[in-house]
């Protein structure tokens, strides 16, 4: 007789930077989303499993909720809300560290109100405030919405992850697992990488440039050797742009080849020669075509 195993989906909603992809890194215990202090960073949904016990959860990191000002952002708004259907828990992601809601956090609530789920609240970062201080924030938040628990976490510290975990579980349906034993995420090591590069150019530029970011893995091959070969091109929708990202006499760009390619190669676990270019490719962010090649809705 198998054993009985719990298992099923659940969204993380949230607005941007509150820390739900670190939390998903955290509690799959390894990096499928990366993680930074630029607004909407994942543009992409990001699924993370994680395996305890009789369970199986699959945690779907998704766009920050924001008031979009492109066609890019109303595809990651819509993605949020799409996903949000058949799922069987629903979490709305809190900064207890800020003092008091955004217009994205209310966005957020009014989309997790509408789920046909159970709802569970959880304030992050509650280690850079006092836990009286986190515990009145986060009940702003828990009066004006119908959730089934309530849960102060850090993603940096732990705190508070398993009672998370706990409450999940509690709530998923007895079935099959949807990925092996040994999966992590569903996403391709070639989108990954990608992520990877992205995640250092948003580490390292400025201001609105970040945002004009799109990267495209074009080649990719492992040589007689063993090193691997990757060739990345770094879009952005502007010449003046294409300065920026290179750098005086390439020092930028070489920066961020730099570090991608040593967080690419503790990823893949082999030697990679990264070479990154940069392309432009005018407005891509509001053009239809652009968006479906560089693999955005």
């Amino acid at each position: 007789m198998q054993p009985t195993l719990r298992s099923g989906f659940v969204a993380l909603v949230g607005r941007s930077n509150v820390g739900k992809s670190t939390l998903v890194n955290r509690l799959v215990g390894e990096k499928v989303s990366i993680a930074c202090d630029k607004p909407q960073t994942t543009r992409n949904r990001i699924l993370g499993v994680v395996h305890r016990p009789g369970a199986q959860l699959v945690l779907v990191d998704l766009p920050g909720v924001h008031r979009s000002k492109s066609r890019l952002g109303e595809g990651m708004n819509a993605l949020v809300r799409d996903t949000l259907e058949g799922i069987e828990t629903c979490c709305l992601v809190v900064d207890v560290a800020a003092p008091a809601p955004r217009e994205e956090d209310r966005r957020a609530a009014r989309l997790v109100a509408r789920c046909d789920c159970p709802r569970v609240l959880v304030g992050n970062k509650s280690d850079l405030v006092s836990e009286e201080v986190a515990t009145e924030r986060v009940g702003v938040y828990a009066a004006q919405g119908d959730f089934v628990d309530t849960v102060l976490v850090s993603a940096e510290t732990g705190q508070g992850l398993d009672r998370w975990l706990e409450c999940m579980v509690q709530r998923m349906p007895e079935g099959p697992p949807y990925f092996p034993e040994d999966a992590v995420t569903d996403q391709p090591e070639q989108f990954l990488v990608s992520e990877l590069v992205r995640e250092q150019a948003l580490m390292h530029l400025r201001e609105e440039v970040p945002h004009a970011v799109a990267v495209v893995i074009e080649t990719w091959q492992t040589r007689p050797n063993g090193m691997i070969y990757i060739a990345a091109t770094l879009y952005v929708e502007r010449e003046s742009q294409k300065g920026i990202v290179i750098g005086a006499h390439g020092s930028m760009l070489s920066a961020i080849g730099r570090a991608a390619r040593a967080e690419v190669e503790r990823r893949l676990g082999s030697q990679v020669y990264l070479e990154v270019r940069v392309k432009v490719k005018e407005g891509w962010r509001d053009r239809p075509g652009s968006l479906q090649t560089l693999g955005y809705r």
